[in-house]
């Protein structure tokens, strides 16, 4: 791949090479901590074993946990109070997405509103490790994501 690609420049650069050597296209952020919180565990190691993660991305990957999760208590909320996924779903507002409801819908099986709740406080707690142990984020994220991807399945 790399002959390849260096056969018409006379320099590659270090993202060049990141690129070239990752396995698949880069998963987007979103779609790990969708697959985790939907405790596809399979899917979640795939895209964790197939992106090139710094050290940098681990505070977006948490916050966007965080946002996530965050939707997930206001969901699970609403379905307490509706009694129906597809209905709770749709009154969310900002609108969710169509691509996502599906999975959206295995979140609201797969967490109930306290254990979204103690999500929060983990991922909190997580957020400060990462943050007073840099040198390892990559490490505390990986087996923070997969531990919840992994947990047992809490049907409401």
């Amino acid at each position: 791949k790399i002959k390849n690609f260096i056969r018409n420049k006379n320099k590659i650069d270090i993202k060049d090479l990141l690129k070239l050597t990752n396995l698949a296209e880069n998963h987007d952020i979103s779609e790990l901590i969708g697959s985790c919180l939907s405790k596809n565990k399979s899917k979640t190691i795939n895209i964790l074993n197939e992106n090139n993660y710094s050290l940098d991305d681990c505070i977006l990957i948490i916050r966007t946990f965080l946002i996530k999760a965050k939707r997930l208590i206001v969901l699970c909320k609403e379905l307490e109070n509706l009694k129906s996924i597809d209905l709770a779903i749709s009154s969310y507002k900002p609108p969710i997405f169509w691509k996502e409801k599906e999975e959206v819908k295995q979140q609201l099986k797969n967490w109930s509103y306290k254990d979204a709740e103690n999500l929060i406080y983990q991922i909190n707690d997580v957020e400060l490790l990462i943050k007073k142990h840099s040198n390892n984020s990559l490490n505390i994220l990986s087996n923070f994501i997969i531990e919840k991807a992994s947990s047992a399945n809490n049907l409401t």
